[in-house]
């Protein structure tokens, strides 16, 4: 029997704007699921029922309204839409994954947020992220682990790894995320969804809390690619102060949209190495790639190996503008003890990089941005693994008494992915494989700056051709 959950988020929309479903029915379904799984799998810090029943009660006097007039709303009006701990929403507690912030309430909404309030999202809850964000588990002193739905033994991913539980385990239909370094596609790939890093400046990342280096944007994390190319649109444009626009889609289209065309015949380089030295490919990872690349020839594109130098120069500058964001955070020096080990250790080297060497990494993240570019006027997309090895247990990735061991851990875990934060691309994160443990397993796709619209042409011809909506796991 056909349950709430099991719809797409489409689905649900169109179910709302016809009358045939209500938003207050929708989200007393979530809330239920919420209060019977949330600590089973860890996607929530903060739940909030009261507000989000009100939200739901205005988004169905409105969808009434509009259905009387004849007015369009959002394809996602009505649906719920959690928002990672990361960001902000005032009146609701907004922890950023720390014991030093458990208690903060911010008085403004983010950008984001003003968005998905517009569109008549219905916000559920606060989804779980490590400490700040830094790692890429979901693991830190306020909340339970958030775990991949798959095997309960195993991370969600990090940092948006609440967002991809709550939507693997049917308690969200999609979800905000964000992505520094591959925190949207991290916990994609091993959650069994579908993610997206926009372009740098699609989404606003103001007023508060901005990223001077231009690594982090919001990003959707979903089910199937027209939910997160239409929670994208919901998300995306310029608002007032934002220090990077990316160019908008020709008047009139919509990311939506893009999901429903075809992609044309498209030049698709494989990169099966790490760009970094010395990090080998799991074989479950490079089998993914492997038949990903195999099912994008049999659909006509044309598929040619790509050998991309592994070089140090772009872990080395990575790490010292990841500690300088670390230690940007403006925590209390009475608080610093209440810190996690990596975070301490993260503010501690960041504190160490002075400016001239900040400003060179910076810069060397624009070299290497149009060194890609310039390779990518060959190739219409680049495919590669997601990440280098399986899904990690959780606390498998964690080193407490040794952050720096931990920090190198987490590099040769992900070593594809913060590439395309330095160039500030789009970048995709797709459920197409399986291992033979029944995790899922990601690949990767990754577009010209500004070129979204092929990465969701092209997800979406995959998707035809290896449906996944319908996989889904146990304890759905």
């Amino acid at each position: 029997m056909t349950q709430l959950h099991d719809l797409t988020a489409l689905e649900q929309g169109e179910l709302i704007s016809a009358g045939k479903l209500s938003p207050v029915e929708l989200t007393d379904h979530y809330l239920e699921r919420i209060d019977r799984l949330n600590a089973t799998v860890g996607a929530y810090i903060t739940v909030t029922p009261e507000a989000a029943r009100r939200q739901a009660a205005a988004a169905e006097q409105e969808s009434a309204a509009a259905r009387a007039e004849g007015r369009a709303l959002s394809p996602l009006h009505g649906v719920p839409v959690p928002v990672k701990d990361l960001n902000f929403v005032a009146g609701v507690r907004a922890t950023l994954g720390s014991a030093a912030f458990a208690e903060q309430v911010p008085t403004v909404d983010d950008h984001v947020v003003t968005r998905l309030r517009a569109a008549g999202t219905i916000m559920l809850a606060k989804s779980n992220t490590p400490e700040f964000g830094l790692p890429c588990y979901t693991e830190n002193q306020i909340a339970p682990p958030a775990r991949t739905p798959w095997s309960l033994e195993h991370s969600a991913g990090g940092s948006s790894g609440g967002a991809a539980a709550a939507v693997a385990a049917g308690l969200a239909p999609l979800a905000h995320g964000s992505d520094g370094g591959g925190s949207v596609r991290i916990p994609a790939s091993v959650c069994g969804l579908y993610g997206i890093k926009p372009s740098r400046g699609r989404i606003s990342g103001g007023p508060t809390l901005y990223d001077v280096s231009g690594l982090s944007t919001s990003g959707p994390l979903a089910r199937t690619v027209a939910d997160a190319a239409a929670l994208l649109d919901v998300m995306a444009g310029p608002m007032p102060g934002d220090c990077f626009t990316a160019p908008p889609l020709p008047p009139g289209e919509t990311f939506l949209d893009q999901a429903a065309r075809e992609p044309g015949k498209l030049r698709i380089a494989v990169l099966a190495t790490p760009p970094v030295p010395g990090i080998a490919v799991h074989p479950d990872c490079a089998a993914a790639t492997e038949d990903a690349a195999g099912l994008l020839s049999v659909l006509g594109h044309r598929v040619t190996p790509l050998e991309f130098p592994a070089d140090d120069t772009m872990r080395r500058v990575f790490e010292q503008v990841w500690a300088v964001m670390a230690a940007q955070r403006p925590v209390p020096p009475e608080q610093e003890e209440l810190l996690m080990p990596l975070t301490r250790f993260l503010r501690a080297k960041g504190r160490e990089v002075s400016g001239s060497d900040f400003a060179t990494a910076l810069y060397t993240f624009r070299v290497i941005g149009t060194l890609v570019a310039t390779l990518q006027q060959e190739y219409d997309v680049i495919l590669t693994p997601t990440l280098a090895q399986p899904p990690a247990l959780v606390g498998g990735l964690r080193h407490d008494e040794d952050p720096a061991e931990e920090f190198a851990a987490l590099t040769a875990f992900t070593p594809f992915t913060p590439l395309y934060n330095a160039t500030g691309q789009p970048a995709v994160s797709l459920p197409l494989h399986w291992n033979p443990e029944g995790l899922p397993i990601g690949v990767m796709l990754a577009g010209r700056y500004g070129e979204e619209a092929t990465l969701i042409r092209l997800s979406a011809q995959l998707e035809r051709a290896r449906p996944w909506v319908d996989r889904k796991p146990a304890l759905w």
